[in-house]
């Protein structure tokens, strides 16, 4: 099982229903407001702060168009901060960019967001840059799917005790600090985005919905929009969101291969229980890998990568999972801002058609879809990329008929049986509404959208296949004194390897204690007889606790490692926790010891390899495992252990192990 302690005490227990659930929220340049009502929304859901851990990404140093404060600064003024966290240091890591760009730093706030009586737990991750990109426009921006990818690739690495960067290892710490578990435990990421508002009860509904059913793997709700009767814009949309989920998403979930869930508001599983052990879903190799991908050259590899990040991840869920489920769930709402300029809907209905065009070509290549010939998924999605490329041609030959059926002479049954079809084809959706949701409001948008059909199918499709080359996010994110938006596709000088160390986990404690130890001894020589005072701050400090109590020592403080402290070890238990075992024998705990006075008459308790004889067995992602020397003792016993060596003197205390 995965190991638990620290903080989770001062949350309460959730249910056992309540899959562990994090909230991922990117930002890139909203303002205090959307970020609050949307971290609000998701805290005050009927869902226990216990299993829920809000973690919020700001894609770099930016301040939006309108807003007084960059964005960094106004999510880490959301959170009440840790006292033992309150001053991160920036960490490297892999971004998803190309030439330099792919090394970013980022810093890891860690506290509690509070709404009147509910503390959740929460995460602001910064995205800085590297010391030579600060005088730049936007230091540390990198783009969504690269927010993205933080979190994908985290739980991916900590799922297969893979090498870790040193973001990696600072966020292991610091969600182990604030939930009191370790984070493979973690099963449900809620995806939203930084103006969205979602229900109380939205989050329960799709959480259950997963814990039901194990084949799906992706889930998204009905999202509404906020701000309906801002403008002219708004009203004309509010009719297109109602049948894009009720119709389109609708049909699509009865075959269990809904196309785009929104990343507005959409529910992705990390990993799903298979017998007794794990199969990686989200976190897959292969999917991380690709989403990743930073080299984009083609035109169709540009559209899915730079302009729909949301659909394209949808398309590589169902391509490498094409016999589970992607679904919708009505029940689950949320409100999102829509744009209310018509030049903001025009760029942002460019991005949404073609990225929409370049996916449904990837997804009619995928032969293993729900159903067969006709009344396949392959089939429907065939005919939806059909009907989005002859949309102007669609709109008009409709008003062609409507001019050629007003000067039709109706002499005769088969006269009006084109006028007919027309007018079914138009308000079939309002008779379907009204049979089954009976909410007569939704008649009268359908007007409006009427009104403004030759914008939907003409305009904004011509446009969208016009500037078919063009892969910048236009009006849609506004910034501060920003000049034209590139997208984040360019290269930009050479990336060096060497400037993102990846290492294991052990290998960063094994780093951290030496490092403490280092200091120890650096501090023993100041005085004639020094004796580590035995203090316990593990449930201060967020780490895991000691089988012996006062035996532990975290990194702001004496020193403490995970390592020995794991019920199973990470091939054979079930989370793959880090966990470390005695070949052949089971699970043990290690004590770390106080170290003895340092002096000329120290001594070792014995002088064999300070590692142990064990093994640890890691599972590596192609499924092969390594042995690995075992860290087993990290403190020196002042006496000597029965069946053990006489001691050997060595003069000038403890040495470092290699």
């Amino acid at each position: 099982k995965p190991q638990t302690g620290g903080a989770v005490a001062n949350l309460g227990k959730g249910d056992e229903d309540e899959l562990f659930t994090i909230m991922l929220v990117t930002c890139y340049s909203e303002g205090d407001e959307s970020i609050r009502g949307t971290c609000d929304s998701l805290c005050m859901t009927n869902f226990s702060d216990s299993r829920k851990l809000l973690f919020i990404v700001a894609d770099g140093i930016i301040k939006g168009s309108g807003n007084d404060r960059t964005t960094p600064d106004i999510c880490v003024d959301l959170i009440e901060q840790e006292e033992a966290f309150t001053d991160p240091q920036p960490c490297s890591y892999l971004a998803v960019a190309a030439g330099s760009k792919q090394h970013n730093m980022a810093k890891v706030y860690c506290g509690y967001y509070r709404v009147g009586e509910r503390r959740t737990p929460a995460m602001v991750v910064v995205k800085c840059g590297t010391p030579d990109e600060q005088d730049a426009a936007k230091p540390g921006n990198r783009g969504k799917r690269d927010s993205q990818m933080i979190l994908m690739n985290f739980f991916s690495r900590v799922l297969f005790n893979d090498r870790m960067a040193p973001l990696d290892y600072d966020l292991f710490r610091k969600v182990h600090h604030l939930m009191g578990v370790t984070p493979d435990i973690f099963e449900i990421v809620l995806m939203v985005d930084a103006d969205t508002k979602v229900h109380d009860e939205s989050l329960r509904l799709l959480v259950n919905c997963m814990n039901n059913d194990q084949l799906i793997m992706g889930l998204c709700g009905e999202t509404k929009i906020a701000n309906k009767r801002d403008s002219w814009v708004t009203a004309i949309q509010v009719f297109e969101y109602y049948i894009s989920h009720h119709l389109s998403k609708a049909f699509e979930s009865v075959f269990g291969g809904v196309t785009c869930l929104p990343g507005c508001f959409c529910m992705y599983r990390l990993k799903a229980r298979k017998g007794d052990d794990w199969v990686p879903i989200l976190t897959k190799p292969e999917i991380c890998q690709e989403y990743s991908q930073n080299v984009v050259k083609t035109l169709h590899e540009k559209n899915l990568l730079l302009l729909g990040e949301d659909r394209f991840l949808t398309t590589l869920m169902l391509r490498n999972f094409p016999s589970r489920k992607m679904m919708f769930m009505p029940q689950a709402t949320c409100k999102t801002l829509v744009p209310d300029e018509f030049k903001v809907l025009l760029s942002q209905r460019r991005r949404w058609i073609n990225s929409t065009v370049h996916n449904l070509m990837e997804l009619v290549l995928v032969r293993n879809l729900c159903g067969t010939f006709c009344l396949s998924m392959q089939f429907s999605i065939f005919l939806d990329l059909v009907g989005t490329v002859a949309l102007p041609v669609a709109i008009v030959l409709t008003y062609i008929l409507i001019v050629r059926a007003c000067m039709t002479t109706y002499n005769s049954v088969s006269a009006y049986l084109p006028l007919g079809m027309l007018i079914m084809v138009l308000f079939l959706p309002g008779i379907l509404i009204l049979i089954t949701t009976r909410k007569w409001v939704y008649v009268l948008w359908m007007f409006v959208y009427l009104l403004a059909l030759p914008v939907w199918n003409l305009v904004l499709p011509t446009y969208a296949y016009w500037h078919f080359d063009d892969f910048s996010w236009g009006e849609t994110r506004k910034v501060h004194g920003e000049g034209k938006d590139t997208g984040h596709g360019d290269a930009d000088g050479t990336f060096d390897a060497a400037s993102v160390p990846l290492k294991r986990w052990e290998d960063y404690e094994r780093k951290r204690l030496r490092s403490i130890r280092r200091k120890e001894r650096k501090d023993a020589d100041d005085a004639s007889s020094y004796q580590m005072p035995m203090v316990d701050d593990s449930a201060n400090a967020g780490l895991l606790k000691n089988s012996v109590e006062d035996s532990m020592y975290y990194e702001s403080h004496p020193g403490y490692s995970f390592l020995g402290d794991a019920a199973t070890n990470s091939a054979e238990g079930s989370s793959h926790t880090l966990g470390h075992y005695q070949h052949g024998q089971p699970a043990q705990q290690f004590e770390l010891q106080s170290y003895p006075t340092m002096n000329s008459n120290s001594v070792y308790a014995h002088d064999a390899d300070p590692y142990g004889a064990g093994y640890e067995y890691a599972q590596q992602p192609g499924g092969s495992y390594e042995d690995y020397p075992q860290q087993a003792a990290y403190g020196y016993a002042d006496q000597q252990q029965p069946g053990q060596a006489p001691p050997r003197q060595r003069p000038g205390g403890p040495r470092d192990f290699q």
